[in-house]
C-alpha cells in the first residue's frame, strides 16, 4: 500500500503537519509530484529523494540531548537518505530546535509559497519512521505556511537546497495527537528534510 504524505491536506486519517489539523476539511491535495530514479544509472532526479541508507557507520551532523533521551541525525547525501537514530527512549524536547546540517544557495523559503521537500518523520517517544518521502522516493510539495509550526519554523527562511534537521514537542507539532495514533499526545517528533532546489 502506498502512503499518502502526512505533510499535504491529507485523506488520509493521520493529517499531520497541517496548521489546525483538528478541522474537518477533508479536501484533497495535489498528489506529490515526481521522477522515480532512475533504472538505468541510479541517478536522482530534481524531484526524486534517495531511498538508500547511510553506512551504519557514517559520523552524525548533529547529536541532541533531549529532556529525556538523546538523537543523533545524519542528513541526506546525493545518493543516500537521512537517518535518524533516537536513543535512550522517550526523546522529548520543550522547544522546537532547527539545525541547518547543509546549507543551499536557492532563494530563501517564504511561508506563502509552494516548495518541494524530501522528508522523514520519526517519533521520539518509540524512534519509528511515521512518514518518509524518502520511503516513496519522491518529494512532498506543499505551502511552507500550511504545516505544523515546528516544521514551518524548520523550512521558513531557509535557502532552497538546505537540508535540514528539527526537533519538535508537541505543543508545536501534534498536542491532541494523530487521529491514527501513530503519534500521542505529548510526543515529541523529530525531521530530517532536504528542501529541493527546482
Amino acid at each position: 500500500m502506498r502512503l499518502k504524505p502526512m505533510l499535504l491536506l491529507p485523506v488520509a486519517a493521520s493529517a499531520l503537519l497541517l496548521v489546525g489539523c483538528s478541522s474537518d476539511d477533508s479536501s484533497s491535495s495535489a498528489d506529490t509530484t515526481g521522477a522515480a530514479q532512475s533504472a538505468t544509472d541510479g541517478a536522482v532526479t530534481a524531484t526524486s529523494c534517495p531511498s538508500t541508507e547511510p553506512a551504519a557507520d557514517t559520523a552524525p551532523q548533529w547529536t541532541v540531548t533531549g529532556t529525556t533521551g538523546s538523537i543523533a541525525v545524519v542528513g541526506q547525501s546525493d545518493t543516500t537518505a537521512p537517518l535518524i537514530t533516537v536513543k535512550d527512549k522517550p526523546f522529548t524536547v520543550d522547544k522546537t530546535e532547527v539545525k541547518t546540517l547543509e546549507a543551499g544557495d536557492g532563494a530563501v523559503v517564504t511561508d506563502s509559497e509552494m516548495i518541494s521537500v524530501c522528508y522523514q518523520g520519526v517519533n521520539g517517544a518509540t524512534g519509528e519512521v511515521f512518514d518518509s518521502a524518502y520511503a516513496r522516493g519522491e518529494a512532498a510539495e506543499f505551502s511552507a505556511g500550511g504545516v505544523i509550526p515546528g516544521f514551518a519554523e524548520a523550512l521558513v527562511g531557509q535557502k532552497k537546497g538546505s537540508s535540514v534537521a528539527v526537533v519538535i514537542p508537541s505543543t508545536d507539532g501534534y498536542p491532541q495527537g494523530t487521529p491514527d495514533g501513530s503519534i500521542k499526545p505529548g510526543d515529541t517528533i523529530i525531521f530530517a528534510l532536504k528542501i529541493l532546489d527546482n
